[in-house]
């Protein structure tokens, strides 16, 4: 009778914080639930974990691995733990109050049955796919970049590498806009769709599928006012071209995803494309740049 109840495990990886992007983004082609942990404060180190069904996806799981490790430098040896659902649930409800961000956003979890903050752009997530969060210092520095960009009022928008649609959400309702959200993970495109719905913008962002800016949907557009791009320094560097070609006149562009010491390595690619440097927000050891065309 019991042959269909499938056994669970906990993946896990412990990493430095500047390593938590890409080994979230490695757990996440197996798992469908991902969830980070702070483990040491001072020290800057993070569990990133996932729970799959014992035996699947582990092809995807151990090739991811292998690029976040050679992406990063830091080759994090694997954990494994059988698990019940509800256990691990439970910790990553614990690990996600509602976070405000700057003035204007609230990022909370679906299990939370406090009401919402009605001043606030609330930004619902599923708790148990704590994918892109917010917690993480280069989304929260988006957000507030976000903030301080609105009064332009842009009005074509792309989310280039959107993981779970957070930054696409963040500004379809702070500006009541319709944003194209791209992303060349199958599984980020999905959760961007359910998220969307979860939060009543499912007319608002426009999820898909594509490998970044050859993405059909992106040549289509042509042309953005705001282009968000939370990706990788090295990624960021490589895409300057083609980011800055699909720049409208006086457009911004909001870079994340890399550290305060990759920053001129970053900011001398996309001089070259002749953007300049408006501003830096550092959140910890993260920092998000806002250029212009």
């Amino acid at each position: 009778m019991n042959r269909h109840i499938r056994l669970l495990e906990t993946v896990s990886v412990t990493v430095p914080n500047t390593a938590v992007p890409a080994y979230e983004s490695a757990i996440a082609l197996a798992c469908s639930t991902v969830g980070l942990f702070v483990v040491d404060e001072a020290a800057g180190l993070w569990r990133v974990e996932g729970v799959k069904a014992v035996g699947e996806g582990e092809e995807s799981l151990l090739s991811g691995l292998a690029v976040a490790a050679g992406v990063t430098g830091i080759a994090a040896p694997l954990e494994r733990a059988p698990t019940q659902a509800e256990g691990w649930l439970a910790r990553v409800y614990s690990a996600f109050p509602e976070q405000k961000i700057g003035k204007h956003f609230a990022v909370r979890g679906t299990h939370l049955a406090s009401p919402h903050l009605s001043s606030r752009v609330t930004l619902t997530l599923d708790a148990g796919l704590a994918f892109g969060s917010g917690e993480h210092g280069s989304t929260r520095g988006c957000l507030l970049a976000l903030e301080r960009i609105a009064y332009r009022k842009p009005h074509k928008i792309i989310d280039m590498g959107c993981g779970s649609g957070i930054l696409a959400m963040a500004a379809a309702g702070l500006l009541r806009r319709r944003v194209l959200a791209v992303d060349n993970d199958p599984w980020s495109v999905r959760v961007t769709a359910q998220n969307a719905a979860l939060n009543g913008l499912r007319g608002r962002v426009a999820p898909r599928l594509g490998h970044g800016w050859q993405a059909g949907a992106v040549g289509r557009a042509k042309k953005f006012d705001l282009i968000f791009a939370n990706i990788l320094a090295r990624p960021l560097c490589l895409m300057a071209r083609d980011l800055a070609s699909h720049l409208a006149p006086g457009g911004t562009v909001i870079l994340a995803g890399l550290l305060i010491g990759q920053m001129r390595m970053v900011l001398a690619a996309h001089r070259r494309q002749g953007l300049r440097l408006e501003t830096i927000l550092r959140e910890g050891d993260w920092a998000t740049m806002v250029l212009r065309s």
